[in-house]
């Protein structure tokens, strides 16, 4: 990670599934760039140890996204600790694959469930309090799934989408109010949720169908969520960024 330049000084910031994997390198990069960040997660040892590690600027909350009242407690705790929201990642995020005719309900309800729902909570909960802040900005994940389709991603796929959808028309409603909202569309990355999924052998079959032949890294998303949160990114509203590698180029990933 490149030395801090402050570009995020003075924001308050929600980062959910922050406890690991790629939501763990956003708050990590936030707190680099001088904001002050809640890291929100269900897994409570891997969310604390990360907020130890980032020191004062960052506090560990036990937050399940798909609870309405959780996120009416996260926000009051936020405030009283750091002030009024001015940033929310939606990064939280669940990935189950199944084909349309065997796949478990139970998966697909789970990634309703976190994926949309677990956003449009998000959203919705923080907006009074950055409008009492004077604005702010709502990056919400999608993913290349969001933007194409790939077998066995029925469900998936249906989550992401309704995030891409969800982020336009809530930059119309709230941008007047100086809220911007904007998606990121990654492509494989190189996280304990794609992992589990084939390990090494599917990060190498990922790698094979990026034109760039390598899956990306938390790393590698982090500076675009810091661009989204910091005033250098002011007139995008409703914008999809790609950080794929070049799938979404080439249709290579569902091909």
């Amino acid at each position: 990670m490149s030395s801090s330049t402050g570009r995020l000084a003075g924001k308050v910031a929600i980062v959910t599934g922050a406890a690991m994997g790629q939501g763990a390198e956003i708050a990590r990069a936030f707190v680099a760039e001088g904001a002050r960040v809640v890291v929100a997660d269900v897994a409570k040892e891997q969310g604390q140890a990360l907020a130890d590690e980032l020191g004062e600027s960052a506090h560990f909350a036990h937050h399940d996204v798909s609870d309405e009242g959780s996120w009416t407690t996260l926000v009051a705790d936020t405030e009283e600790r750091f002030g009024p929201i001015t940033v929310l990642a939606n990064n939280a995020g669940v990935l189950r694959f199944g084909d349309i005719v065997k796949g478990d309900l139970a998966d697909v309800e789970l990634m309703w469930r976190i994926n949309q729902m677990g956003t449009f909570l998000g959203m919705r909960a923080v907006v009074p309090s950055m409008k009492r802040a004077g604005g702010g900005s709502i990056i919400n994940a999608s993913s290349v799934e969001g933007l194409a389709g790939m077998a066995g991603c029925t469900a998936y796929a249906a989550t992401k989408w309704a995030i891409r959808g969800m982020t336009k028309c809530a930059a119309m409603e709230l941008g007047g109010r100086g809220i911007r909202v904007n998606s990121v569309h990654p492509g494989m990355i190189d996280t304990p949720m794609t992992r589990v999924h084939g390990g090494d052998a599917a990060m190498e079959f990922g790698a094979s169908k990026v034109p760039m032949r390598r899956v990306g890294t938390p790393s590698d998303i982090a500076p675009v969520y810091v661009f989204l949160a910091s005033d250098e990114s002011g007139y995008m509203n409703g914008a999809e960024l790609a950080v794929d590698g070049g799938v979404t180029a080439t249709h290579a990933f569902g091909g």
